[in-house]
């Protein structure tokens, strides 16, 4: 048994850092359709563990006196989300967002496409691994192509295959 303090530190949440907390909740709960768990004003959190932060107040709250040598942004770093009805998503996302590309098959099968948000951090969507596998399989891939193609261990793919048959 492990003493107190020797434990591993749990994973909770990724916070991004917006300029405009009002447009961003916007954005993530309306547009997006994201679930607000709590609204403390500028820091607001989502369900599923994300959460967003008004950039002035968190940078101050972090950095403080050293808040002239932060740098933000640069496309850096992205959020994943996951959809097995991509048409659909982007259909609806049309003429409300700023996309930074259109779906595209990944080399390991996986179909995404990939957004901007209010403050230009990258967010990701893409059909589970799942569907990719029930995909593959539906366009006459063997079980050993697929595990080729999608890189996923044969126990998953067999897993996935007989659990839709």
């Amino acid at each position: 048994m492990k003493k107190l303090g020797e434990e591993n530190p749990i994973y909770r949440s990724v916070v991004l850092l917006v300029k405009n907390i009002e447009k961003s909740k916007y954005f993530y709960n309306i547009i997006l359709g994201q679930k607000i768990v709590m609204d403390f004003g500028k820091n607001v959190g989502f369900e599923g563990g994300f959460a967003i932060w008004d950039r002035e107040y968190a940078t101050n709250l972090i950095f403080q006196e050293e808040i002239s040598k932060v740098k933000i942004g640069g496309n850096n770093s992205e959020i994943y989300f996951e959809s097995d009805h991509l048409d659909d998503l982007i259909n609806r996302l049309q003429g409300k967002v700023n996309f930074v590309h259109s779906i595209r098959e990944q080399p390991w099968g996986q179909k995404c496409f990939r957004i901007y948000d209010p403050d230009d951090h990258i967010i990701e969507f893409a059909e589970s691994m799942a569907s990719v596998v029930i995909r593959l399989r539906s366009i006459g891939l063997s079980y050993e192509e697929i595990a080729e193609k999608s890189l996923m261990p044969m126990q998953f793919i067999r897993m996935i295959l007989e659990k839709n048959r």
